[in-house]
């Protein structure tokens, strides 16, 4: 019996070790996300992002995303949900991160359906429709153009404006904003500036909530 308790209590130890030593990692890897988001905060947002929300909002989501992602894709809801409870508040900010393969593809159509006005009811065919044409190994890109004139996209005029080097410019530049923030997962999330730490739709609306009591007081 003696024996016995020696074990559990070593056991117990050992875990209580292992918790905060993970624990310490955890918050030691947070406090760095949190400065390299600091420092390189002018990378967050360029010119050429989709934002939906007001433009003078003082809470700004910035969501680094690929439209192969099925987090993405689970998230989205939640984040329109945000975007409705707080129209006046909060605003969002898509990067990409087309880290999937043929996703850079279908960022280029997504960019041309901007050009057309029909950027944000593409994205949301493109999210719905993903299990049929983002085979994760085999995605089948040409499918998506069947789903994009659903939102009645002129399909011709978007494929002559995706040879636009303007496109390969903007991929370019979130990829270089990527590697700055150091983004290496979809979706990942800022809220004005400040990482997101735990990737979580409760712990993303508990965030935004904090930054809304803080900017309106």
């Amino acid at each position: 019996m003696k024996r016995i308790s020696i074990v559990v209590g070593t056991l117990v130890l050992v875990l209580g070790a292992f918790a905060a030593a993970m624990f310490y990692y955890q918050n030691q890897k947070g406090q760095e996300r949190t400065e390299t988001a600091k420092t390189n905060s002018a990378s967050l947002v360029q010119f050429h992002s989709p934002s939906m929300g007001p433009a003078d909002a003082k809470v700004t989501i910035v969501e680094f995303f690929d439209p192969s992602c099925e987090a993405c894709r689970a998230f989205y809801p939640y984040v329109k949900s945000i975007l409705a409870e707080n129209p006046q508040k909060v605003r969002l900010v898509l990067r990409y991160a087309a880290f999937h393969q043929g996703s850079d593809v279908v960022v280029k159509m997504l960019e041309a359906a901007k050009i057309q006005g029909l950027y944000w009811q593409s994205l949301e065919a493109v999210l719905k429709a993903q299990p049929e044409w983002a085979q994760h190994g085999n995605p089948q890109i040409e499918r998506v153009w069947d789903f994009l004139k659903a939102v009645q996209l002129d399909v011709d005029k978007a494929k002559r404006d995706m040879e636009n080097p303007r496109l390969d410019a903007i991929l370019k530049q979130d990829a270089q904003d990527i590697a700055l923030l150091q983004v290496n997962k979809t979706p990942t999330f800022f809220v004005n500036g400040k990482p997101l730490l735990a990737n979580s739709p409760d712990a993303l609306r508990a965030m935004v909530l904090q930054e809304i009591k803080a900017s309106y007081p």
